[in-house]
C-alpha cells in the first residue's frame, strides 16, 4: 500500500489519476453510512414507529406541498408497490392524508396532516440547530459551498 499525503493508504496500481476518485468513493461511504443512521435517529425522532426510509418523504412534503404518489415515488427512486406500503404506514401513524386528486379522480393526493407537519417541522428544527452547531467553526460562504456542491452530486445522480 502507498501512503498518500493525508495518510490514507491506496491501493497498489492505482493510477495517480485515479485515487481521487477512491478518495471520493471511500468519503461517500462514510458519509452515506453516517446519513443513514442519522435518518433512522430522525425517523424515530418524528414518530417512534417511523420507519427510516419514509422521513425523506415527509421532508419532501413539507418542502414542496401536496403530491400525487407517483411523483414522490420518483422523487425518492422506490417502485409504486413500495410506496404504496411507505404511504399507508404514514397515514396510519397519522402523518399524512390522501385525497382525490380534483385533476384526476383516479388519482389521489397526499399530504402531511397537522400532526405530521408540526412533527416534521420540529425534528427539522432540531437538526438545524445541530448543524449550526457541528459546523460553527466554518464560514458561512463554506457551509453554501458545501451545500451548493452536494445538489450538483444529488443531480448528477439523478441522471
Amino acid at each position: 500500500m502507498h501512503e498518500e499525503a493525508n495518510g490514507e493508504e491506496s491501493p497498489r496500481g492505482v493510477d495517480q489519476g485515479d485515487r481521487e476518485f477512491l478518495s471520493l468513493e471511500r468519503e461517500l461511504t462514510v458519509l452515506f453510512r453516517r446519513a443513514r443512521a442519522n435518518q433512522g435517529e430522525m425517523a424515530r425522532e418524528v414518530h417512534p414507529d417511523l420507519e427510516s426510509a419514509a422521513y425523506g418523504l415527509l421532508v419532501r412534503l413539507e418542502e414542496c406541498g401536496r403530491q400525487r404518489a407517483t411523483e414522490l415515488a420518483g422523487y425518492i427512486g422506490v417502485g409504486k408497490a413500495t410506496m404504496s406500503r411507505q404511504l399507508r404506514a404514514l397515514e396510519q401513524l397519522g402523518l399524512i392524508a390522501r385525497e382525490p386528486d380534483p385533476a384526476d379522480g383516479r388519482a389521489w393526493l397526499v399530504d402531511l396532516t397537522e400532526e405530521g407537519r408540526s412533527r416534521v417541522g420540529r425534528v427539522r428544527e432540531a437538526r438545524r440547530e445541530r448543524y449550526v452547531t457541528h459546523f460553527s467553526d466554518w464560514d458561512r460562504r463554506e457551509v453554501a459551498e458545501l451545500a451548493r456542491l452536494l445538489h450538483q452530486l444529488n443531480r448528477g445522480m439523478e441522471k
